[in-house]
């Protein structure tokens, strides 16, 4: 099969979309299918270089233009191919402000109109691209967010489309309220013109369905797959790794529980039972984070255990890999309704157990897994509980590890997630054979 896969990129950091999207499309590559990747908005930020198509379509700026003024629907095409070079998106996605909700409420409702929206443009110039240079069998879109972009791609090139549901209702309630209620409901109408749906788990899976309206449509569960091709054939066992080390693989941010972690760190050393552990914090920051992470390092500095925590930004895959090999134990308390987490994966991957909060999809992962323990949402005492269980109980964290790293061979792996898509897509071209 021709399979195109649409992922709106970030310019200059890891996101777990994209790096799954990446691993989905190397994965039904091996399997045989022909799979172009096309990034939207900015340029992917991936780990290890991939078959990603150069240029960059719907590129931000003139996308941001056009939603500002109408002159820049009149800008020459040289001029606006310029405005999509990697390069200049790249430059630009760090110094915009591009996570923040409130901020982008009006652009959001427009591009999810489609075809009547600001950037009806883009979209028009996007269609054509597809249809001259790539006529694929089926088109993957990486999120709903991208449903407004569906019905003038099947107008044109009558191909069917699956849409992956990972992560969009987060971002849409935290958008003001009008615009996040326009944009819930424009969202109802266009996802009628999508023909199957994926949820990375059956908590967010259960979740969309009833906030979109799919009723007996419904979404089928693939759960995300970590490609173990690069993972250690014995791991290091959590014995020998010493110091004794908490982990955390995210972004530095609210949304992400650091404080959390950060605060029950702090009992964790106050109580005095595991005087040498460590905590080592990776993950991308932000020019939004940076008060945040600050106000995290003076509660540390105040504690008198600043000293005892590492921070590391974007690190490269191969310093990721080192990272996870040196820990005991992963959490990343997320304080919203996570998905999935793909850096549970990479924590039993590499033979760590993890203590995630009891909501979102950690329940039904974790028992899928056996990965780890559970802690109380949003509750620093109840998760240094769970952490200063597993680090005193090294033998039962271990079992939790081999558990978990057994899940992701067994279940939770590329090949597998690759498979399910495939048959999907065969499914759905069967079912709506084009017309040309």
């Amino acid at each position: 099969m021709k399979i195109m896969q649409l992922t709106p990129g970030t310019g200059h950091f890891y996101c777990g979309s994209c790096l799954r999207d990446d691993v989905l499309g190397r994965a039904m590559r091996r399997m045989g299918h022909e799979v172009t990747v096309v990034p939207l908005y900015l340029p992917q930020v991936l780990e290890e270089p991939a078959e990603v198509e150069p240029e960059v379509h719907m590129g931000g700026i003139n996308m941001y233009l056009q939603q500002k003024t109408r002159l820049a629907n009149y800008l020459p095409r040289w001029v606006s191919g310029m405005l999509d070079r990697p390069g200049l998106l790249r430059w630009a996605s760090k110094r915009g402000n591009l996570t923040e909700a409130a901020d982008l409420g009006e652009m959001t409702l427009s591009m999810l109109r489609g075809e009547h929206g600001h950037q009806s443009k883009e979209l028009d110039r996007l269609v054509s691209w597809i249809d001259e240079s790539a006529r694929p069998d089926v088109i993957l879109i990486s999120n709903v967010m991208l449903s407004g972009i569906v019905r003038r791609l099947k107008a044109a090139l009558d191909r069917p489309v699956i849409c992956s549901l990972q992560g969009e209702a987060p971002f849409l309630d935290s958008l003001p309220e009008s615009f996040s209620k326009a944009a819930w409901g424009e969202l109802r109408e266009r996802v009628k013109d999508i023909d199957a749906f994926v949820a990375v788990s059956e908590s967010y899976g259960s979740l969309m369905v009833d906030r979109l309206g799919l009723g007996a449509r419904g979404a089928k569960v693939i759960h995300n797959g970590l490609d173990v091709s690069e993972l250690d054939e014995h791991p290091r066992a959590l014995a020998e790794r010493r110091p004794q080390t908490i982990g955390y693989l995210a972004r530095m941010c609210r949304d992400k529980g650091l404080h959390t972690l950060v605060d029950a760190f702090c009992i964790l050393k106050a109580r005095g039972e595991l005087p040498a552990v460590r905590l080592s914090v990776v993950g991308v920051r932000l020019k939004e984070d940076e008060a945040f992470v600050e106000a995290q390092r003076d509660k540390l500095r105040l504690a008198g255990i600043l000293d005892q925590v590492s921070f590391a930004g974007n690190v490269a895959r191969s310093s990721k890999l080192d990272f996870l090999r040196s820990l005991s134990v992963l959490s990343v308390p997320a304080t919203y309704g996570e998905s999935f987490g793909l850096y549970l994966l990479e924590a039993w991957g590499f033979g760590l157990p993890v203590v995630q909060p009891r909501h979102a999809a950690f329940p039904e992962l974790l028992a899928a897994s056996g990965g780890g323990s559970l802690c109380e949402p949003d509750d620093p005492a109840s998760l240094a509980a769970a952490l200063e269980e597993l680090l005193l109980d090294e033998a039962k964290a271990q079992g939790m590890a081999d558990s978990g790293r057994r899940a992701v061979f067994e279940h939770f792996n590329a090949d597998r997630m690759a498979q399910n898509f495939a048959e999907l897509c065969e499914s759905v071209r069967q079912k709506r054979a084009p017309s040309a």
